[in-house]
């Protein structure tokens, strides 16, 4: 019989811009047969709580993370943290300081959208949302196709929000070295999501410099031999290997938790990669 545990890396509720509750995340990781869950959503971490609750009645780990987005000239990179002592004061300071940002950002887009053609008001986004501070464009796509200036999501993002769409606006104001050191004070190891998507292996090396300590390899939008590349130049690096999901409940129109999966051993690598940094086995620049 085999005992091999799994775990999905890379989840999010509806604190950011998943469909589920966090009673509907963790049941879907037990329906999947998952020994652990990653709860990352984007610049918030009061899901992490919840679940952790209900992850306990259930049986199933949950792993304490975040997911935020840096700019480059040439790119969005989002960044991924893991066992982040997700409590601290000065981290839900900075949070807060990050979620007003978008909402001040939503406010930009639609102007930028009305110009475009496209109408949709700030209360039809944030009646989407259920964290109105956590709003982002994925809440943004779903008004444009409820009010059917578009067909699917995906062409909301390749027409007009994606990044360096006319209608794209950044809303973070930290550097790539900036979110990566905020994830290392808290404690958490810093990670590249989905590498793939950015389109230039370059900024792997380049965030390193900062204190980058892993990448996440298996994702749904990586094909098998992506995949393989990423294990190679992560074992070449020297960084830990991640995976997940990146399931957004019904957000991306099904439900993709389970179809990457991966080993409880890498969960175990993180384990001892976070406590190397919670030592002060590596030293986060005072940024904050």
């Amino acid at each position: 019989m085999n005992q091999t545990k799994y775990a999905d890396l890379h989840v999010h509720t509806f604190y950011s811009d998943s469909t589920f509750s966090p009673e509907e995340v963790v049941s879907c990781a037990k329906e999947k047969g998952l020994a652990a869950i990653a709860i990352c959503d984007h610049d918030t971490v009061d899901g992490i709580d919840p679940c952790m609750a209900i992850g306990r009645e259930k049986g199933v780990e949950i792993i304490p993370g975040i997911e935020m987005s840096v700019e480059k000239i040439d790119a969005e990179i989002h960044i991924l943290g893991y066992f982040i002592d997700w409590k601290q004061d000065w981290l839900r300071k900075k949070l807060k300081d990050i979620q007003d940002s978008r909402v001040e950002r939503l406010f930009v887009i639609i102007e930028k959208l009305k110009a475009a053609g496209v109408k949709i008001e700030a209360e039809e986004v944030f009646r989407i949302a259920v964290n109105k501070f956590s709003v982002g464009r994925l809440h943004v796509a779903k008004a444009m196709l409820y009010s059917g200036a578009i067909k699917n999501l995906r062409e909301a993002f390749e027409k007009y929000i994606g990044f360096a769409k006319p209608c794209y606006v950044p809303y973070t104001k930290l550097s790539p070295e900036d979110t990566i050191g905020l994830i290392l004070k808290a404690g958490g190891v810093p990670v590249i999501a989905h590498p793939a998507l950015i389109g230039n292996d370059k900024y792997i090396s380049e965030f390193m410099d900062h204190g980058l300590r892993g990448l996440e390899v298996y994702h749904t939008d990586h094909k098998p031999h992506i995949s393989k590349r990423y294990e190679a130049m992560a074992k070449e690096l020297g960084l830990t290997m991640t995976g997940g999901s990146d399931c957004h409940g019904m957000g991306k129109g099904r439900i993709l938790m389970g179809t990457v999966r991966v080993p409880y051993e890498l969960v175990e690598k993180l384990k001892e990669e976070a406590k190397k940094i919670k030592r002060g086995e590596c030293y986060p620049p005072d940024l904050l």
